[in-house]
């Protein structure tokens, strides 16, 4: 049963999710978490994709009375196969499955609007919240159908969009990313400008927020999109012998491909490796895994390559690690940056994008984006930071478990939206901003 807050009853919302599997990374996992949590400020029945049904019930929702399966498939699973083939695979091509997505997706809101257009006419709902696809670029039918049925419409958190940065394009043929170059189209895809008159826009960055219209900002509200679940996370008191005169211990953990930076990571931290001043685990597997290998073969037992691992067992293998290595030079989330901080690492990111938006001064080290020798250059000063001042690390790794259990859990993210279901809904007639409680506390911006 869903509680009472801010002395008003519990609202309504039917929670549009198109991916939402607890069973799944990525999209869906936030896509699941942020509608369950929402489970606890909100009276949620969830929408979502009949690919997911069988993880939910699962997890224990009740098919009918907590959520319904939608099943778009006859038109979604041609078009997923033919995105994953324009995109050519193992990961690549994340623009082209977007915009193949924004053929399918408004078929699965079509069928989501015949099922309940008639309970949201006749308010049922107090709100309908579209969480799912992230995509900024995804026009959503029902905004409009929703503005006129009187029902307020939230959309997000929303991310995505980031341009690929300049030295990199060698990176982004690789990753089959050149209908990245002719991301103004999306500016002119029907539905967009009815879906940007949502009464309020969660937006997952700043980038995102920048490439929203100034006409609609006043209903835009910054909130990343990632958290976790403490309840995932298991604590070690400290970091032991690891920060006590023993080498530098850091990781890396993700898809082994060109937009991750693993080989400017292994180039950077060459020197560390061969004195015996760091060792580096690399958890995840990909494409590039034998080109890494065969870099850093010479490097002997200092870097140890894990290959893909389930979530318990990278943790185990983090949480003997002092510092999290991801220089990323395109990430739209970040979310296993909040990871490792929950676990107490202190995370060495590139300045760019959704990483550098989670990871403060007080709480690790950014280094700033360039061409591939600058960063290169930067992380290799960064590291060799870390291993000479093993305290400042420690420090850092404090603040930025502090910072995840004080802002970044799925029940603070509950709570924050909820603030903007009150807002919207008139309840409150101060305008939220519910990252605003890190300036109360002096951690600065994100």
């Amino acid at each position: 049963m869903a509680r009472e807050m801010t002395g008003t009853a519990a609202p309504k919302v039917l929670v549009i999710a198109e991916a939402a599997n607890p069973e799944w990374v990525s999209v869906p996992l936030v896509g699941w978490s942020l509608a369950r949590a929402l489970r606890d400020v909100a009276q949620v029945h969830l929408v979502t994709q009949i690919r997911n049904r069988e993880a939910i019930l699962r997890a224990g929702l009740v098919e009918g009375r907590d959520f319904t399966a939608i099943d778009s498939e006859a038109l979604a699973r041609p078009l997923w196969k033919l995105g994953a083939f324009l995109s050519g695979g193992e990961g690549r091509g994340w623009t082209i499955q977007q915009a193949v997505n924004t053929i399918s997706y408004p078929y699965f809101e079509h069928l989501v609007w015949r099922r309940f257009g008639r309970a949201i006419r006749a308010g049922e709902f107090d709100l309908v919240h579209r969480v799912t696809p992230l995509s900024p670029v995804q026009p959503s039918p029902m905004a409009a159908k929703c503005r006129r049925a009187g029902v307020p419409f939230l959309l997000g958190p929303i991310n995505g969009g980031v341009p690929w940065p300049k030295g990199f394009e060698a990176e982004m043929k690789q990753e089959n990313e050149w209908l990245s170059r002719l991301r103004w189209v999306s500016r002119m895809l029907p539905g967009r400008r009815n879906t940007l008159r949502a009464n309020a826009i969660l937006a997952g960055s700043r980038q995102t927020i920048s490439d929203i219209p100034a006409r609609h900002r006043d209903r835009v509200i910054y909130l990343p999109e990632n958290a976790i679940d403490p309840a995932r996370f298991w604590r070690r008191a400290d970091h032991g012998p690891t920060l006590a005169g023993g080498p530098l211990r850091a990781c890396f953990i993700g898809r082994l491909v060109p937009l991750k930076g693993v080989d400017m990571l292994i180039a950077a931290a060459e020197p560390l490796l061969e004195s015996g001043r760091m060792q580096l685990d690399i958890i995840g597997d990909g494409p590039m895994l034998p080109e890494l290998k065969a870099r850093a073969r010479h490097l002997g037992g200092a870097v140890r390559f894990h290959g893909w691992k389930k979530h318990q067992e990278v943790q185990d293998i983090a949480a003997e690690c002092t510092v999290l290595a991801f220089p990323s030079i395109r990430e739209f989330g970040g979310g296993v940056v909040l990871e490792a901080m929950a676990l107490g690492l202190c995370p060495v990111v590139v300045d760019y994008a959704g990483p550098a938006e989670l990871v403060t001064p007080e709480t690790g080290y950014a280094v700033p984006i360039g061409d591939r020798a600058e960063v290169v250059a930067g992380l290799r000063a960064a590291l060799q930071r870390c291993a000479d001042n093993p305290d400042e690390v420690a420090q850092k790794a404090s603040a930025a478990r502090a910072r995840v259990d004080g802002l970044f859990t799925w029940a603070h993210k509950a709570a924050q939206v909820r603030e903007v279901y009150d807002w919207v809904m008139g309840v409150r007639t101060v305008r939220p901003d519910p990252m605003a409680v890190r300036v109360a506390a002096g951690r600065g911006e994100p």
